[in-house]
């Protein structure tokens, strides 16, 4: 029987790619936020209920970090609440789910990366919202993979990587925090490293790994580490490299010249912000190599692969 998929989030930045790539696993129903509302959790009951999936993949998510503080409610509401009533359901339902999460469930107080089982200490609502997601997931015993990512960015979306973009085209001076270190991950990368995975598990023959043996958390993210000045210079160079008629790259910069001329490392003191963020949140990737054999590119790899694709 063909394996039936519900996707949440699908025009979001991972689940824009899942949407590309997940009919090869089998019948996917993507939805985006106007299909199914997250804070709507009768909603959520009647589409799974409906649906019947043997995998549910959320990649929807309350992502405004800074607008968090205000709206924790909002967020705890989509963040949390939505993801145990995804994981109850697919109980009942006999699914498995697929979560992602974030860095931010941890302090940044560490300086060397993060590991799954390292004890998390959100110090924004955030990264408070994000974590009682994960632990409802955990709690409901549903089979499940819960993916913690980081400094996502796509060419679609509200992302660092547009936004510097934009700003590169209205002023000859960009100022960047440079003490705040992690490893910018695109997306696509994201995606593709899921696929890979659920393939595994999915594919027909006795050497599949079983859910109960891989069920748990995971660390995503791209190999390498970078500061967001790091990562804006490391932008700014391959858009000068790039090909300014890209359609992606055009609507970027509202095909206007860049002008940025300096770019400047100041501290996150400078640069206050709503949310604090942790100052170091690199994460170990070990456990997704040692598990799946699979491990996704260094940063730099990734951000020039974007700029190469059409």
């Amino acid at each position: 029987m063909k394996l039936k998929i519900l996707l949440t989030g699908k025009t979001g930045q991972v689940g824009r790619e899942l949407d590309r790539l997940l009919p090869q696993l089998g019948e996917v129903v993507a939805l985006d936020r106007q299909q199914l509302d997250l804070a709507r959790p009768a909603e959520i009951r009647r589409i799974i209920r409906e649906v019947q999936p043997g995998l549910i993949v959320s990649a929807a998510a309350y992502t405004a970090v800074d607008l968090a503080e205000k709206e924790e409610a909002i967020a705890r509401a989509i963040n949390a609440d939505a993801p145990a009533v995804l994981a109850a359901e697919a109980k009942k339902v006999g699914a498995a789910l697929v979560h992602y999460s974030t860095d931010y469930v941890f302090d940044g107080s560490k300086r060397t990366p993060y590991e799954e089982d390292d004890p998390p200490n959100p110090i924004n609502a955030y990264g408070r919202t994000k974590l009682a997601g994960e632990q409802a997931i955990r709690e409901s015993g549903v089979p499940h993979l819960i993916f913690r990512t980081e400094w996502v960015y796509a060419k679609q979306g509200r992302n660092f990587l547009l936004t510097i973009l934009k700003l590169a085209t209205q002023r000859e001076e960009l100022r960047i925090v440079s003490d705040q270190i992690g490893a910018p991950t695109s997306s696509r990368a994201i995606a593709h490293a899921t696929i890979q995975i659920l393939v595994q598990i999915f594919a027909p023959g006795p050497k599949r790994p079983s859910w109960p043996d891989v069920s748990g958390t995971y660390h995503m993210t791209a190999a390498g580490q970078a500061s967001w000045y790091e990562f804006a210079k490391a932008i700014l160079e391959q858009a000068s490299q790039a090909d300014a008629k890209s359609a992606w790259l055009a609507a970027a910069t509202a095909a206007r010249p860049l002008i940025a001329q300096r770019i400047i490392p100041i501290p996150s003191l400078e640069y206050p912000a709503p949310a604090r963020r942790p100052a170091y949140s690199v994460l170990s990737t070990a456990r997704l190599a040692k598990t799946f054999g699979v491990q996704l590119p260094d940063w730099r790899t990734q951000l020039h692969r974007l700029f190469s694709e059409t």
